[in-house]
């Protein structure tokens, strides 16, 4: 009897451990990244973690997602992987529900009232999610069986597409600057403006540039403006000497000598303005390298001949896909290295709120996990999930747990709205996420490795 209690103690010890220890190799790093970017060594200089996140998103993030996406995936597997995609945009509906409910609770300052929803309901469905997978399937003991880590990898790179469209869509008009708070955003970005004048370049906070390198490169005309409420509302309220013009391509006056027959044949106000504010979504920027890379992935393992070709030891192109490989390898200890450079920066001041803090900290890592595992179990039950691979049911449930994502500051800075706001609340996510991933890990191994186990025959 005491021997079998014995067995359980040691079980529950191994499955501790086994959530720990991934999360612990990813701190190791992580804490590397922090003292060679600290201000009291910098024994690294901040230029050179920028060159790095470069790296990361233009080389090593694009290859090792086109190598072992390409390689895994197939026209039957894009059929048993829909739910991926599908996970990606209930998180994020889900999310903004539960970030709707902090704001009702924790009343932030109205200003902030989108900015809270934006991180409650977006988590970092990339680069992190990568850095957890490979970190878990680096051991012989991992829990996943073999092509552990290829697996993986596929499944996270599959979801990125989703997340890098309502990135650049929905979150990047969701990050518009308040109307009504107009001018006292566009102080705020004009103070930011004056201290990078002189050192534009390398002044900007890693936070910014870590998963969007050249982010000031990419300002465009109405980028720090209300636009769409500038579309959309009247603006009696607001001074109009504040705000730009916006052309409506001859609403108000523009083409008003047409002939009414012809006034009667044009575009209705309403789809002009909708077309006026689509022409202004970023739609050019969701081409990025790695989204790149997961479309050449895509079609090329879509298509057998090709795949052939490209993928496989026999592969005459053999030799460019063990190239990609081995550079997608540097992946993980770099983007854990950027990491522990921004967290180096510390937090800045915020005036969130305290409250506000806490309450998207604890909706983003403690209940919407809660909220990931019934739905993700329910599907299974459903047979909404096709797939019988444990670790499928792993990064379904780990899109639920991340920390906010880091993209969301780059958009806080290109729209200049609430950016000392969006680089504390990451930086405290990010700090509090080594605990909550941990318990949550532990939490997931057993819903899928020993579910799965218990279920075969």
């Amino acid at each position: 009897m005491s021997g079998f209690a014995g067995g359980n103690v040691n079980s529950r010890v191994v499955d501790i451990l086994s959530g720990v220890v991934p999360l612990l190799k990813l701190i190791c790093l992580t804490v590397i990244g922090l003292l060679l970017a600290h201000p009291k060594t910098q024994l690294v200089p901040r230029a050179t973690f920028r060159l790095l996140s470069k790296l990361v998103f233009a080389l090593f993030l694009p290859c090792l997602i086109f190598t072992e996406l390409g390689e895994s995936i197939t026209l039957e597997n894009i059929v048993q992987w829909w739910f991926i995609p599908v996970n990606v945009l209930l998180s994020a509906v889900i999310g903004s529900l539960i970030g709707y409910l902090v704001v009702l609770i924790c009343r932030p300052p109205p200003e902030f009232n989108r900015f809270t929803i934006v991180m409650t309901a977006f988590g970092n469905t990339g680069n992190l999610l990568l850095a957890i997978v490979s970190s878990v399937c680096h051991t012989k003991t991992n829990p996943f069986g073999p092509s552990c880590n290829s697996r993986g990898v596929s499944y996270v790179s599959f979801a990125q597409w989703v997340a890098v469209i309502l990135v650049y869509t929905v979150v990047y008009h969701m990050m518009e600057p308040p109307l009504e708070y107009y001018e006292v955003v566009e102080e705020e970005g004009i103070e930011i403006e004056e201290v990078n004048v002189d050192n534009h370049d390398v002044s900007r906070p890693l936070l910014v540039v870590a998963e969007w390198p050249g982010i000031e490169d990419k300002e465009t005309e109405h980028c720090k403006t209300p636009f769409i409420a500038r579309v959309f509302n009247s603006i009696s309220s607001v001074s109009q000497a504040s705000l730009p013009e916006v052309d409506f391509g001859g609403e108000n006056g523009g083409e008003s000598s047409s002939p009414r027959s012809i006034q009667c044949l044009a575009e209705p106000r309403v789809m002009r303005r909708m077309r006026v504010v689509a022409e202004q979504t970023p739609v050019k920027h969701i081409l990025q390298p790695p989204t790149i890379a997961s479309l050449l992935a895509i079609i090329i393992g879509s298509v057998p001949q090709l795949k052939s070709v490209v993928f496989g030891y026999d592969a005459p192109l053999s030799f460019i896909t063990d190239s990609l490989n081995i550079m997608g390898s540097a992946m993980v200890p770099s983007v854990m290295l950027v990491l522990g450079g921004m967290l180096s920066e510390g937090p800045n001041e915020s005036t969130l709120g305290l409250r506000t803090t806490i309450g998207i900290s604890v909706a983003r890592l403690l209940v919407l996990p809660l909220v990931g595992i019934g739905i993700v179990m329910s599907a299974d039950k459903l047979g909404l999930i096709s797939s019988a691979d444990p670790m499928f049911k792993f990064v379904l449930l780990l899109q639920y747990s991340t920390p906010s994502a880091i993209l969301l500051g780059a958009i806080a800075s290109l729209r200049g709205y609430a950016v000392r706001e969006a680089s504390a609340l990451l930086f405290w996510q990010h700090i509090f996420a080594l605990l909550s991933l941990t318990f949550y890990i532990v939490i997931f191994f057993k819903l899928t490795v020993e579910s799965t186990v218990q279920g075969m025959p």
